[in-house]
């Protein structure tokens, strides 16, 4: 019943408009014109039409708001709010003495033009910041929440943002960290990795597409999965790239940026951004191995250098066996004599001992049990 009463409003008012604006014309534009009444009704119906234009625009507009607020919520609506009203206050309180210099006539219409920007501007930054960190903001100011008094009297930091990136959605890990809840506060995706997830999607290159494709059907599981731990955010930052725009996105929010890839991680720490980067917490998760240790493990495949062979932990760790070349397909008893830490990973190295049999899986289980 809504609908058809707007768009009836924009008709009459649209009308309404174009009947009495015929009044307002400059007198030169009235001279030739011997029929006012039928001028009159002609740009009626030309308002009427813009009028019910108007009216359908605003009617989506409408639509797509009341959506986004009914999903969006109650203290992420009052964050935003308080947000956009300290913006403009911010915005208005800077503009007081700039309004108040006497200008010429000739430039003053700066003064508004000001006005307005500084309004526009400040007013988005508002919203934007509020948007990220509005609800560490509302929690400070509930007496009931024990984390709220634990944060306002410094003992408890709050949880940054987390800011994915491209490579980690395409990764598809972040989903398993948010499934363990070992990522806490709230996870942000930027409009530019939408953009270029999109893109890969739309890409003729197969395995481009099918990562495009792989990235976002993540992201609609964790919309799902994280109504509330999930934010789009949809602020757009001028730069060459998406790493660029997410590296401003980093340091505008404080957040930190979560990357599979290592060329990114490292521009975040010279930039002094917190990131973290996916490969090293594998790593870091990794079985500890210690030069001495007895491991059996069969050998799969020979090494580079002469005599080599290659064995792997259960991690997907390699090992390199000196002396185990001539025994692909065999298990072995290995002594571990050192490790290598790379950007990429991790390498053991080992030495077989000639005098050691090889033996199968099953007489080491049972030495074991023995």
């Amino acid at each position: 019943m809504v609908d058809p009463l707007i768009l009836i409003l924009f008709l009459i008012t649209g009308a309404a408009s174009g009947w009495l604006g015929a009044d307002f014309l400059p007198s030169t534009m009235l001279e030739g014109v011997t029929n006012l009444e039928g001028l009159k009704v002609v740009l009626a119906g030309f308002g009427s039409l813009l009028g019910l234009l108007i009216g359908l625009l605003f009617q989506q507009l409408r639509t797509r708001l009341t959506q986004q607020i009914r999903s969006t919520p109650t203290d992420l609506l009052v964050s935003r709010s308080i947000g956009l009203i300290l913006g403009l206050l911010v915005a208005n309180l800077l503009l007081a003495p700039i309004l108040l210099l006497p200008l010429p006539n000739e430039i003053f219409f700066i003064k508004p033009l000001i006005a307005v920007l500084s309004n526009i501007v400040f007013g988005v930054l508002g919203y934007s910041l509020a948007e990220v960190h509005g609800r560490t903001f509302l929690r400070l100011f509930n007496p009931n929440s024990t984390e709220a008094l634990l944060i306002s009297e410094g003992i408890l930091t709050p949880a940054t943002a987390k800011i994915l990136d491209t490579s980690v959605i395409i990764d598809g890990r972040i989903k398993a960290l948010l499934k363990c809840a070992l990522i806490e506060g709230q996870v942000i995706v930027a409009q530019s990795v939408i953009e270029e997830l999109q893109t890969l999607s739309d890409s003729s290159n197969t395995e481009k597409r099918s990562k495009g494709r792989r990235g976002l059907k993540l992201l609609n599981e964790l919309r799902k999965s994280y109504k509330k731990k999930l934010v789009l955010n949809s602020t757009k930052y001028e730069g060459d790239g998406t790493d660029e725009k997410l590296l401003k996105l980093t340091e505008d929010t404080g957040g930190t940026l979560i990357t599979a890839d290592f060329n990114l991680s490292q521009v975040a720490q010279v930039k002094n951004l917190n990131v973290l980067n996916l490969s090293d917490l594998i790593i870091a998760l990794r079985p500890e191995v210690q030069p001495g240790e007895e491991l059996n493990l069969k050998i799969v495949r020979e090494g580079k250098e002469e005599n080599q062979g290659i064995a792997y932990l259960d991690d997907g760790t390699m090992v390199v066996i000196e002396g185990a070349k001539e025994l692909i397909g065999e298990r072995l008893n290995v002594i571990v004599t050192g490790a290598l830490q790379t950007p990429t990973g991790r390498m053991i190295f080992g030495k077989f001992e000639k005098n050691n049999t090889p033996t199968t899986k099953s007489e080491q289980t049972n030495r074991s049990s023995g």
